[in-house]
C-alpha cells in the first residue's frame, strides 16, 4: 500500500485589507487578496483554496505558483469563476517534481472532497 501524506503548507494568505502608512503605495486588491506578491514567481507546487469556514473549494497544481493562482482569479474560464467572492484562504505548497502535484492534487481533491473540482474526482 502507498502511504501519502498531504503537505504542510509553504504559505497561506487570507483576505485582508491593507493598513497603509504614507509612505506605501495602495496596493489594489484582487478578490480582497493583496499578498499575491508572496507567492513564489518561479516555483511549481498545489494550492488549496478555502472559505471562511475552512471548507476547501478547490485544488490545483501549477509550475509557476503565482501566475496560476491569479489566473483563477481574473480568467473567465476557471472552474470557481462562479465562486470567487466564496475563497477566503489560500494555502500553498511548493512541490517541485511535476508527477508529485499530480500525485498530490488528484489525492487531496479526493480525500478532502474538494468542491469545485470536476476532473480527478472518485469520490461522487
Amino acid at each position: 500500500m502507498i502511504k501519502i501524506e498531504i503537505p504542510t503548507p509553504d504559505l497561506t494568505i487570507t483576505e485582508r485589507q491593507q493598513q497603509r502608512t504614507e509612505d506605501q503605495p495602495e496596493i489594489k486588491p484582487i478578490y480582497g487578496f493583496i499578498d499575491f506578491h508572496l507567492i513564489p514567481r518561479d516555483k511549481g507546487g498545489i494550492f488549496l483554496f478555502y472559505n471562511i469556514n475552512d471548507e476547501l473549494l478547490f485544488v490545483g497544481k501549477a509550475r509557476k505558483l503565482r501566475q496560476r493562482i491569479k489566473k483563477h482569479f481574473e480568467d473567465n474560464v476557471s472552474p470557481i469563476k462562479s465562486h470567487r467572492d466564496e475563497v477566503y484562504k489560500i494555502e500553498v505548497c511548493i512541490v517541485d517534481d511535476p508527477m508529485d502535484r499530480e500525485i498530490y492534487e488528484t489525492y487531496i481533491i479526493n480525500k478532502l472532497h474538494a468542491k469545485y473540482n470536476v476532473d480527478k474526482v472518485f469520490f461522487r
